[in-house]
């Protein structure tokens, strides 16, 4: 059974296999290291929690979770350039919150370049924690770029 959530300004649903021209084409544009169009399918072949938000029929938002052994992790959370800045983010990440208590997860992770200050706010102000660090993780131009690591447990409320 498909869920679909609306909220203020649009509605969460599932992604399908006929969103992965428009996410990554939203994709593309929001990352100089994108994912490319294979993982994504993969992402959606195996079953892992993959979510839309879509306003007035246009997908604004996107995000991909795997859920597995009382934790959880996202794996990619994007907001189309153009409407960055209107809380769509955090949104996106109190829906997924939500997805993995629903799943019965205990633990929600990510990786977040040290250098995206907007995301580690974000992460930050939902109750992220940094509990690691994986050396040269991400590209970045001619050298390579580490991971934080963040934790939040999902037991307790979600900060506004």
């Amino acid at each position: 059974m498909a869920a679909v959530l609306k909220q203020p300004g649009g509605r969460y649903r599932p992604m399908t296999a006929d969103d992965v021209a428009a996410v990554m084409e939203i994709e593309r544009r929001a990352y100089p290291y994108p994912w490319t169009e294979g993982i994504l399918r993969d992402c959606l072949r195996v079953g892992y929690n993959c979510w839309v938000h879509e306003c007035e029929g246009r997908i604004e938002g996107y995000a991909v979770m795997s859920v597995a052994v009382g934790e959880a992790h996202i794996l990619n959370l994007c907001v189309r350039p153009e409407s960055q800045g209107r809380g769509l983010g955090r949104r996106l990440l109190r829906h997924l919150i939500s997805v993995a208590r629903r799943n019965r997860a205990d633990t929600l992770f990510l990786e977040v370049r040290p250098s995206n200050r907007v995301a580690l706010r974000l992460y930050e102000a939902l109750g992220f924690v940094e509990v690691g660090r994986r050396r040269d993780y991400y590209p970045a131009g001619e050298a390579r770029e580490d991971a934080l690591v963040l934790a939040r447990p999902l037991e307790g409320e979600i900060p506004d």
